[in-house]
This record gives C-alpha cells, sequence and structure tokens, in this order.
C-alpha cells in the first residue's frame, strides 16, 4: 500500500473518532451537513427492495453451479444488469477449469472443520454439521430440482467485471467483488447471491452520470469460488503484472490500474446465532446481530489489509443504518484469500469464517434450503447494512463527488 493510502485509511478512522466526539449541533445545521456529504446522499440511493430483487433475479438460475448452462446464463443477465446501470465497459475474464471429480470440487480444499481453518481460529460452543449436499432428491421442489440437474462439466470459464473510471487517478484501483456460483440443490440465494447482488447495487450507485471517483474501482463477479476459488486465482494469475501498465502509451488507459485493495463479500443474510445442544439453529435473527470485517494476521500485507478493515468499520459507524460491524483477523477461504498477499485484502460477511461459519452457524450454507424464502425482511436488512458499509467505505477511499448534468436544474 502507498504511503498516501494508508494516510488516507487513517485519517478516516481519525474522523470518525472525532465525529463520535463531537457536542450536538442545531437540527437545520445537521441537514445542511447531510446534504453537503456526497456520501451520505449515495448510501441513500440504496434501497432495500432493489437489493431483495436482485437476489430474487439471481435465484432464477437455480444455484448456478459453475460448468453449466444455468451458470452461462446468469453471467448475461448479471452482464445485462451492470450495462443497464451505466457500467458499460463491461469485460469477461477467461480460463478453463477440469475438474477431477465431477461430484466434488477440486483444487485447494474448502475447509469445513473450523479447528483446521488458517490463523488460529477455533470453534467454541456446539458444533452444528456442515458440508455441501450431493443429493438431488434432498430438493423437495422439484421444479428447481430440475433446474439444478445438469451437471459440472470441465472446460472454458468466465466471469464478468466492469469498471468505474477514477477522474484523477484511473491508474489506481479498487476491486470489490462476490462469487455468483453455488452449490448444494437450492438457489444460492445467499451463498452468494447475496454478496454478488451487493457489488451490484455498488456498480449501480457509483455508475450514475452525476457520481465521479478519483480512484478507479472495479467491480468483479467471480466463478468457480466453490470448486477452490478458481475465478479468482485466474484474475491474479492473468492480471497481477499488468498492473498500472498505460496501454497504449500516452492514452490515459489502463486495462489493470494498480491495486490499492481488494474487498470481497461472501454470505450476508443469517447471523442467528450459535447452534443449541441439539444442533439446530433459531429462525430468528439474533439481538446481537452484526457484520463480519476480516483479514488474514498471517497474510505478508497483515498491517495494511487491517488498516483497510479499520476503515470499514469507521465507514460502518458514519453510513450503516442498523447493524454495527466488528474486525477480526482470520480470512480464510474466499476470494480475497489469492490477493492478500499481493495487496490489502479483507472479507466482509454475515459471521466469522472459521469460529462461526466453520463450526455450523448458518445451516443453510451449500444446502438447498439457502433458497429466496428462507430469509427474513431482517435478514435482507443485515445484507443492506453491509452495501451500506461497503459503499460508505469505497467512497471514501476512491474520493467520491456528485457532480451536475445536464439534468440537473441546481
Amino acid at each position: 500500500m502507498t504511503n498516501f493510502a494508508a494516510a488516507l485509511i487513517a485519517s478516516f478512522i481519525l474522523a470518525s473518532m472525532a465525529l463520535a466526539q463531537t457536542p450536538p449541533v442545531a437540527a437545520g445545521a445537521a441537514r445542511q451537513a447531510d446534504e453537503s456529504d456526497p456520501i451520505k446522499t449515495l448510501v441513500g440511493r440504496l434501497d432495500l427492495e432493489k437489493y431483495k430483487s436482485t437476489i430474487k433475479g439471481l435465484t432464477l438460475f437455480g444455484d448456478r453451479r459453475q460448468g453449466t448452462d444455468r451458470n452461462r446464463a446468469a453471467i448475461d443477465w448479471i452482464e445485462a444488469q451492470l450495462k443497464s446501470y451505466g457500467c458499460t465497459n463491461t469485460a469477461r475474464l477467461k480460463y478453463t477449469y477440469f475438474p477431477t471429480d465431477p461430484q466434488l470440487p477440486s483444487g485447494p480444499p474448502i475447509a469445513h472443520n473450523a479447528d483446521a481453518l488458517p490463523g488460529g481460529a477455533r470453534a467454541r460452543g456446539v458444533r452444528g454439521p456442515t458440508g455441501v449436499n450431493t443429493d438431488p432428491l434432498r430438493q423437495p421442489d422439484e421444479k428447481l430440482r430440475a433446474l439444478n440437474s445438469q451437471p459440472s462439466e470441465g472446460g472454458a470459464r468466465e466471469e464478468v467485471y466492469c469498471t468505474k473510471i477514477g477522474k484523477t487517478h484511473p491508474e489506481e484501483m479498487y476491486i470489490v467483488g462476490a462469487h455468483m456460483d453455488g452449490h448444494g440443490w437450492g438457489e444460492a440465494a445467499n451463498d452468494d447471491g447475496s454478496g454478488t447482488a451487493l457489488v451490484m447495487e455498488l456498480a449501480r450507485i457509483l455508475s450514475s452520470s452525476d457520481v465521479r471517483t478519483e480512484r478507479s474501482i472495479r467491480f468483479v463477479l467471480w466463478n468457480n469460488e466453490e470448486t477452490g476459488l478458481n475465478g479468482a486465482r485466474a484474475y491474479v494469475a492473468q492480471r497481477a503484472a499488468l498492473q498500472g501498465k498505460e496501454d497504449p502509451a500516452g492514452s490515459g488507459r489502463y486495462p489493470e490500474p494498480k491495486w490499492l485493495g481488494m474487498i470481497q463479500h461472501d454470505m450476508m443474510l443469517f447471523d442467528h446465532g450459535m447452534p443449541r445442544a441439539d444442533g439446530t439453529v433459531a429462525k430468528e435473527q439474533r439481538p446481537e446481530a452484526d457484520l463480519n470485517i476480516e483479514f488474514q494476521s498471517v497474510a505478508k500485507l497483515a498491517d495494511d489489509s487491517q488498516r483497510l478493515a479499520w476503515a470499514f468499520y469507521a465507514a460502518n459507524e458514519s453510513y450503516a443504518s442498523d447493524y454495527p460491524a466488528v474486525v477480526g483477523p482470520h480470512m480464510s477461504n474466499t476470494d480475497s484469500t489469492p490477493f492478500m498477499d499481493l495487496v490489502p485484502a479483507i472479507s466482509v460477511r454475515e459471521n466469522e469464517r472459521g469460529r462461526e461459519i466453520g463450526a455450523g452457524w448458518d445451516p443453510h450454507w451449500h444446502q438447498p434450503s439457502d433458497l429466496y424464502a428462507t430469509f427474513t425482511e431482517l435478514d435482507f436488512r443485515l445484507g443492506l447494512n453491509a452495501t451500506q458499509t461497503t459503499l460508505g467505505a469505497l467512497s471514501r477511499l476512491s474520493g467520491v463527488a456528485l457532480i451536475k448534468t445536464h439534468a440537473d436544474p441546481r
């Protein structure tokens, strides 16, 4: 991370602390301050029903398992949505993937034993079962079972992304991502329709014609996460060496701006607490529900990643409407992992990856019950708060401003 970027993140944390100590002001002055804050204006453009609608749209493609027609159709739909938002410079990264077993993930294993996760995370208390459902008969909905019936085949893969070009520093970029593939014979509504919809909402808001950012932001919807982060690994392998190179020379165009940070979103909706003694989880959201922002303490850039995590924490305090955030050091098994030794990288999600998700806190993870209908209004609102948090942090980090357009009479 550059000294400037580190100083920028530190200033956000100090500003948030100072804001918390500022005495109350008159209502009129407060309204005037709100109107002068472009980030607050942008966060106000987020809409719970729009967020839910995007998740619902993704579930129409079933579990979007990689290597299937439904996965390819979902990629086409995502790209069309991004273009409709004004993020028209969409592109696709192409790679190949051949599973060693058509039934099970290949590549680096997705750990389901919380005690085995890197970074020292350990499960405490009661543990619930985890795993990947591979039995189609456990899906009672015959139409969904039929939709998910085509098996994955090895071969060519694609994932789509688009970029908000920075006005002053187009050569520098934050990457914000989520994986659009799923499995388990459900709808992959939470894992990871909830994260995909979050990234798409960010693209919608930040691609508006009256929004300008000083630095670039890339919105990436990874593929092949469920097989071992293969889509993210392919991106790093193909594009890391291209960072900051102007092409063609003198054009002011940077196909791969220098990475300043990578922010991943994976499972945003379900925080109902730890399993009971019988292994079941409460149907209602727990009163202590929060967002988890994680960095990996054993990464080469752990210190810079921690600063990035605290910048997101500060943005949560300023812009999230309902739920607080906590910062933890055990990020793992998510698409930010391939980036973590190259650039500050964090993960935003519903629970701690190791101690909580790995211990069975989300019984719908990789299961037929990962359906849009499974989740409550409060669950979706938790996901919206994660969207508010990331939008606030990205807007600060990228230097957002609102500009007058020809259609704006002000």
